[in-house]
């Protein structure tokens, strides 16, 4: 499986939409893998959520999105997790052993 974490500097974005990168991480037998750095393609409506679907991204963690996004992730089948904070790699592990504490940030609007 294949989760992607909205990055600036190695830890969680604000916002998925204007992070830096996307830090995949690969999960097997429950464990956190190898990864890769995706960099952030640009902001455009509805491409992200195509985008990452066409990685194979499988759940996107991000510290806050807008409900449009993340409907269009979950038309994805692609879970979203909002409201996460703190280091990639440790967010990738809290992710996967279900110890990631959440805040559940959607944005109600954009000042793009």
């Amino acid at each position: 499986m294949l989760i992607a974490i909205a990055s600036d500097n190695k830890k969680v974005a604000a916002h998925f939409g204007h992070c830096q990168a996307f830090e995949c991480f690969y999960i097997k037998d429950g464990e956190v893998g190898e990864w890769k750095t995706i960099p952030n393609p640009g902001h455009q409506p509805g491409f992200l959520p195509n985008f990452l679907h066409e990685q194979g991204v499988k759940t996107i963690i991000a510290g806050g999105m807008g409900q449009s996004a993340a409907n269009l992730f979950n038309n994805h089948g692609i879970e979203v997790v909002s409201g996460a904070s703190g280091p990639i790699y440790k967010v990738a592990t809290d992710y996967v052993t279900g110890n990631l504490s959440t805040g559940g940030s959607f944005c109600e609007e954009h000042n793009h």
